[in-house]
C-alpha cells in the first residue's frame, strides 16, 4: 500500500504492506495533497539483520550505526532482549524498514510506530525541534507545560481546562517550528498516556518548565536557565554533533522569542491563578479596573 504523510513541513511516503497496523494517532497526519520529499519501504521479515558499520550510540532501546550512506538503526523496547526493527538510509530520499513479523502486533503503540522514521532527523533539518511537554491552546495561543515525566505537565494542562476552558492538543509532545518568521506549536503523531492527540498548529506563547510544590510560585528564567532545562526536555541525537549544534542555535533563538517561566505548583486553581496573573498581565489589569 502507498501513503502519504505531512509532519510539520515534512511530507513523506510510506510504502507498506496491506495487513501493517497503524496506530490511529499516525493516521491523523495522513493528506492527500504534497510531493514527497522522502519515502520509506517497510517490508516484514522473519528476522532482524545484523548491520554493517560504525556503532555511535548504544541504548536500552536503540543501537545507531554511521554508514556512508548515512544512518541505520536497531529499534527495540525497553526490558525486552530483540528489536522489532531495522532502519536504514539507503540513498539521500529513502529509507528501508524491516520489521519483525513476531513483534506486528505492537506497532499499535505510537512510540513504537514512530521511532521507526526517525523522524528528528527530518525535523531538525527543517529547523524543527520536538519538545516532551504538554500542549494547550488558550484564546489561540499555545501554552507549553514541560518538564520531566511525572512531574504533572498533563495535571496542569487539566486544571486550565476546567477551570478556564483551554483545549488540549497533545499530552506528551510538541512540534515547535517557524511559521512566517513565528514559532509555533505544531502537532506530533505521539501522546503517551494521555491518549490527546491532534494535527494543530498554534502561535506559541509561552513555555512553562514545571516543579512540584506545596505551594504556587512562579518565576521569569533567564536564558541559561531556560536553555538548560529546554535542552533536557528536547529530542535530541546525542551521537550526532551537527545534530547537537543546529539544536542548540535553535533553542537560543526560541527563547529570544518565547518567554519561558518556572512554575512551582500543586493540583488546585491556585496554580492555574498564579501562572495567569504572570503570563496575562493584562486580565489583571482589567479585573483591578473593574473594582468598585
Amino acid at each position: 500500500m502507498d501513503k502519504l504523510f505531512r509532519i510539520g513541513d515534512f511530507c513523506f511516503r510510506l510504502l507498506f504492506p496491506e495487513n501493517l497496523p497503524f496506530p490511529s494517532n499516525f493516521l491523523l497526519f495522513e493528506t492527500k495533497q504534497g510531493l514527497p520529499e522522502y519515502s520509506y519501504q517497510l517490508c516484514i521479515t522473519d528476522k532482524i539483520p545484523q548491520l554493517a558499520g560504525k556503532v555511535i550510540a548504544v541504548r536500552s532501546d536503540i543501537v545507531v550505526y554511521q554508514t556512508s550512506l548515512g544512518e541505520s538503526r536497531l529499534l527495540g523496547i525497553k526490558g525486552k532482549n530483540t528489536f522489532y526493527a531495522c532502519y536504514q538510509e539507503i540513498s539521500e530520499g529513502q529509507a528501508e524498514v524491516l520489521l519483525s513479523m513476531h513483534e506486528i502486533s505492537g506497532l499499535h503503540i505510537d512510540p513504537v510506530f514512530s521511532s521507526m522514521f526517525a523522524l528528528e532527523r527530518h525535523m531538525i533539518k527543517r529547523d524543527s525541534l520536538i519538545l516532551h511537554c504538554a500542549y494547550t491552546v488558550y484564546k489561540g495561543k499555545a501554552i507549553l507545560f514541560s518538564a520531566p515525566s511525572g512531574t504533572g505537565k498533563s495535571t496542569q494542562a487539566e486544571l486550565w481546562k476546567q477551570y478556564r476552558g483551554s483545549r488540549i492538543v497533545n499530552g506528551d509532545r510538541a512540534l515547535l517550528r517557524k511559521i512566517d518568521g513565528v514559532w509555533s506549536a505544531c502537532g506530533w503523531p505521539v501522546c503517551g498516556s494521555s491518549d490527546i492527540c491532534e494535527s494543530e498548529d498554534t502561535p506559541l506563547y509561552t513555555i512553562v518548565m514545571l516543579r512540584q510544590g506545596e505551594t504556587n510560585y512562579i518565576e521569569r528564567l533567564s536564558p541559561i536557565q531556560a536553555f538548560t532545562q529546554l535542552y533536557a526536555q528536547t529530542t535530541i541525537n546525542q551521537w550526532n554533533p551537527a545534530f547537537v549544534q543546529r539544536a542548540m542555535e535553535l533553542i537560543e533563538d526560541l527563547i529570544g522569542q518565547v518567554p519561558v517561566y518556572q512554575l512551582t505548583c500543586n493540583m488546585t486553581e491556585d496554580a492555574v491563578k498564579c501562572l495567569e496573573q504572570a503570563i496575562f498581565p493584562e486580565a489583571n489589569t482589567v479585573e483591578d479596573d473593574i473594582e468598585p
